[in-house]
């Protein structure tokens, strides 16, 4: 019924617990998951876990916080890419709120991973914290919409919100939503169409309550879908369903 389509099951502390999480998934009815690249140095990992479970797939990218670490070029992200359980390219984008200074690289690494999606032709999974303007902007300059894609783990505007699906991307709503503080987030789920909107767990971070300050894993989502089902006043089946196929809409290589 769910399908997780952000997560981090190769990261320690969850990567040693493959067999129980997936049963854990499995008792959740959470039937599928992406798990998420943020390294080139772990991709052999991501990779590996999605060549050793039929329902979970994997992305390849650098993520914008990681500095000194190797950088990805056009080239190298679209011949990873081109391996069958690989649906996505990311998660890339701008991260402005842990780093500070001159931070050009990470939007020429920004730029790095949409034309290789374009090559490729596998969409983006898009990380952005307190660079809205500039992420959108780069997103028009570099043809973003022509792949389309996701905007992860979403805590932006409405506004934002709706620009970047014009664009012809997804929104996608974490544990973060069932936070009681998280009102402005909580409209946009309310007013998005359901069908530009994905579910996940970017775990082992954000557990929504009613797990918040454990280590987050798949089976969680189901919480997510549950809290944007009471916001909208639809059945959690109703979230659920629409959330699955439009996952496997965006991400064709998984179908």
């Amino acid at each position: 019924m769910f399908v997780d389509s952000h997560c981090h099951i190769n990261f320690p502390g969850l990567a040693e617990q493959q067999t129980a999480i997936l049963a854990r998934m499995k008792e959740a009815a959470v039937t599928h998951a992406l798990c998420v690249s943020v390294n080139l140095e772990d991709f052999p990992q991501v990779l590996a876990m999605a060549e050793s479970q039929p329902n979970v797939y994997a992305s390849v990218g650098v993520h914008p916080d990681h500095e000194g670490i190797e950088e990805p070029s056009v080239e190298g992200l679209v011949e990873l890419a081109a391996h069958p359980r690989i649906v996505a390219i990311g998660e890339t984008g701008l991260d402005y709120f842990r780093l500070t200074g001159d931070l050009e690289w990470q939007r020429e690494r920004f730029r790095t991973h949409i034309r290789a999606a374009k090559q490729a032709c596998k969409p983006l999974i898009i990380h952005t914290r307190a660079a809205a303007e500039d992420t959108l902007r780069i997103m028009a300059e570099e043809g973003a919409a022509e792949i389309g894609g996701v905007m992860h783990c979403f805590t932006e505007s409405l506004e934002v919100a709706q620009q970047a699906i014009a664009m012809g991307f997804y929104i996608s709503f974490s544990g973060i939503v069932t936070f009681k503080n998280a009102l402005a987030l909580k409209q946009v789920a309310q007013t998005i169409p359901l069908e530009q909107m994905l579910i996940e767990t970017d775990s082992p971070y954000l557990a929504p309550v009613p797990h918040r300050g454990e280590t987050n894993e798949p089976a969680f989502v189901r919480h997510v879908a549950e809290e944007i089902a009471r916001l909208r006043e639809i059945s959690v089946e109703e979230v659920g369903e629409m959330t699955s196929r439009n996952f496997f809409r965006l991400f064709k290589a998984a179908a």
